[in-house]
């Protein structure tokens, strides 16, 4: 079978491009000086926004537009990763293969996800609870300035754990079902809910189609993160049985239909509780508790959320890799 990196049905080298944009991720992380094409997503966005905006007078109007950048901005970037995929593959199959590589280990972020959260940790070991909060602010869309070390512990949990699936598993799922391509229209989507499916004023219209795309697009990854971390947590001794318990019990407790499932198994497996009260822009969200309260959350919860999250992520990968191999098989 020959190698076609821009093709849906798995081919002999599938396997290869997960394993190795997962190994990239893991050694290299996302350093900024690197040039990452969520970035050019970003300012497509923001354009693709301005222009729209220009254009639409009205709800009715701001909803229809709203529609169109969800749907052009994840087009757009599935169609620009698969031109250049195919025409470095036209020059050589292994510049198409190093291209097909690099565009997956730029839409995973599980090093980042580890390492950033401990950042925050040390420094609130270190007793810098100024550092502390405004490093948080960074990685968290809350109001972050008044925060003491409980909160901030819980919200860098929350962190982890919300974005094991957002940030980890989903990128690696559609990966694998739709290589380099397919995982970068997932990026797309991810990056518009991030940027304009907010429920504000400004954007409760124009960003809909965003924020509703972006629920679909997570509904089944969440699922699969949940049932990772209660594997992850068997495998690391936390445990299993609580996470599986606050799953079933408290997986709606979340204003997303999805944040809910990864959030409970990581608070059922560290027997912690998640949730209450935050600020964002100084309006406070009373959200529901996901866990137990067996105890105020500690700052080394923080490294054991990222513990998790690398196993159930090298779990998904095994995973995927276990399933093409045999679906290669089959395509012989």
């Amino acid at each position: 079978m020959t190698f076609h990196p821009s093709s849906f049905i798995p081919h002999p080298l599938h396997w290869s491009i997960i394993l190795c944009a997962f190994f990239l991720d893991l050694l290299l992380g996302d350093p900024r000086w690197f040039p990452h094409p969520v970035v050019l997503i970003g300012r497509g966005i923001s354009l693709g926004e301005g222009i729209l905006r220009r254009l639409a007078k009205g709800k009715t109007a701001e909803l229809l537009a709203g529609a169109m950048l969800a749907v052009i901005i994840p087009v757009s970037a599935f169609v620009a990763v698969d031109f250049i995929i195919k025409l470095t593959s036209h020059l050589h199959q292994w510049a198409g293969w190093f291209a097909a590589v690099y565009f997956g280990y730029t839409t995973i972020a599980a090093k980042s996800l580890y390492q950033e959260p401990l950042k925050v940790a040390s420094m609130l070991k270190a007793n810098n609870l100024d550092g502390a909060r405004k490093e948080l602010s960074w990685l968290v869309g809350r109001d972050t300035s008044s925060l003491d070390e409980k909160e901030i512990t819980r919200a860098l949990v929350e962190t982890v754990a919300e974005n094991a699936s957002d940030g980890v598993i989903a990128p690696l799922f559609y990966l694998a079902i739709g290589g380099s391509q397919l995982a970068m229209a997932y990026k797309a989507v991810n990056t518009l809910d991030s940027m304009v499916g907010y429920k504000n004023e400004k954007y409760l219209y124009f960003g809909r189609a965003s924020a509703r795309l972006d629920d679909i697009a997570n509904y089944i990854p969440a699922r699969i993160t949940a049932i990772l971390i209660i594997i992850a947590a068997i495998i690391l001794r936390k445990d299993w049985k609580g996470a599986w318990r606050i799953i079933l019990r408290d997986r709606r407790n979340h204003p997303s239909p999805n944040s809910g499932y990864p959030e409970a198994a990581v608070a059922g497996a560290l027997g912690r509780r998640l949730g209450g009260l935050s600020y964002y822009c100084g309006i406070p969200s009373n959200k529901a508790f996901i866990g137990d309260d067996a105890g105020d959350s500690q700052v080394r919860d923080v490294r054991e959320a990222g513990r998790l999250m690398i196993v159930a992520s090298t779990l998904m990968v095994s995973i995927s890799l276990f399933i093409l191999s045999i679906w290669g098989l089959r395509c012989v």
